[in-house]
């Protein structure tokens, strides 16, 4: 029986040492005095573990190297993860955008689930133990050195430490390090699903102010739309976060410049718009234009609309031209803003960039470089939207990497 050391206690590491202990002994070592750190926060503490469409559209949804994945979501897939837990007693439910979390809502039960199966497999969970050390020997791992100066022996090892986002979990990016040592490439890292930091003046006066149902375009330094998508966002200090600015940083290169633009009323055409105004500005025809503006935006936008219009705030509304209404109009179906930049990968729901995928078994998860070692979940250079995607790729590569051993 081969001994197997599965290196990070993430879903990626969990599902790895569960598939690998059919025929292997196998090791977890997790660093963390609990396993499933980083996946008890995800969802907001829900847990979004897969997605409920068909697993052949998963590919319109990963944003870096689709298709290396197609082997691990055919042999695991989301119809697979969602029998894994109910088989366990955990009740899952679907919800918009075919997102599906926990009935309970709670994380935690997922990680019980995962917990669970550890345990009936037998295999040896080693918390609060970091890897210090891989020893090698030519193209072959001999023995992993823990912190504790423990010496693990082992005939395979699997690759599962996660990215360098959310560091507080202990996805500190060691992981790269190691692989780097055994002769890897890295694909440079950068942070993906991550807040953005806008380059305006007046977002104080908006800071917390949440939109729902507007549209977010991405232009780059070409002035090609490189993103258009409608959803929720929010202002925060820093700039703009939510479901769409999420989605849209992962379109972006680093070093690279863009102009966000938000279309405030999606749903009308700019001609519905201007008629639209038309009938609010003939509603309040002798007020002041700042008095006539409650009808179209939250209270916190207002001033920011005024300052950024061509109309004075004291401009009584019957005075207002069809130029200036006209530019107003164009002002409300692309409010524009200057991307300055990422925050930090620590604030990063997922890391792009890792491990290269071309040094990669996509079949097997198996490294084209080391002889036993294997690869799992977020350290390889794969990435996706939000909605579950992330985390069905971590369950099926740890899946693939630990049958295939």
């Amino acid at each position: 029986m081969a001994k197997v050391v599965v290196i990070g206690g993430g879903p990626a590491g969990m599902m790895a040492a569960i598939a690998a202990s059919e025929n292997n002994q196998v090791f977890l070592v997790e660093k963390n005095n609990k396993l499933g750190k980083k996946l008890f926060i995800t969802g907001k503490g829900r847990c979004n573990v897969t997605n409920g469409k068909d697993i052949s559209e998963f590919f319109e949804y990963i944003i870096t190297n689709p298709y290396f994945l197609y082997s691990s979501l055919y042999t695991f897939t989301n119809e697979d993860v969602i029998k894994f837990f109910e088989d366990r007693g955990i009740k899952l439910k679907e919800e918009r955008g075919g997102r599906v979390f926990p009935a309970s809502d709670k994380s935690s039960d997922i990680i019980k689930g995962l917990e669970e199966a550890l345990r009936e497999k037998g295999v040896n969970v080693i918390l609060g133990d970091g890897v210090k050390k891989i020893e090698s020997h030519g193209s072959v791992i001999k023995s992993i050195i823990l912190e504790s100066s423990r010496k693990l022996e082992c005939d395979h090892v699997v690759m599962a430490t996660g990215g360098a986002s959310y560091p507080k979990t202990g996805s500190n990016g060691d992981g790269y390090r190691f692989c780097k040592e055994l002769g890897h490439n890295i694909v440079d890292i950068k942070p993906s699903l991550v807040p953005l930091e806008i380059n305006e003046d007046w977002l104080q006066e908006v800071q917390g102010l949440s939109l729902r149902n507007i549209q977010l375009t991405l232009r780059n330094s070409s002035k090609k739309i490189v993103f258009k998508e409608q959803g929720e966002m929010l202002f925060t200090h820093f700039g703009v976060s939510g479901p769409l600015v999420l989605k849209a940083s992962s379109i972006i290169k680093p070093n690279e410049k863009y102009e966000l633009f938000i279309n405030l009323k999606p749903a009308l055409s700019e001609k519905e718009l201007d008629l639209r105004i038309q009938k609010d500005f003939l509603l309040y025809n002798n007020k002041d234009f700042k008095n006539a503006l409650n009808d179209l935006f939250p209270k916190k936008l207002i001033p920011v609309m005024i300052k950024l219009s061509t109309i004075s705030e004291d401009q009584k509304v019957n005075t207002i031209t069809k130029e200036q209404r006209r530019a107003f109009v164009n002002l409300i179906s692309a409010l524009p803003m200057r991307f300055k930049g990422f925050r930090s990968v620590d604030e990063a729901i997922v890391t792009s960039g890792g491990i290269d995928t071309k040094e990669i078994d996509a079949s097997t998860m198996k490294s084209k470089l080391v002889d036993n070692l294997s690869f799992a979940g977020e350290v390889i250079d794969v990435d996706a939207f939000t909605g579950g995607y992330n985390v069905q790729i971590a369950l099926s590569t740890g899946y693939v990497a630990g049958t295939k051993i």
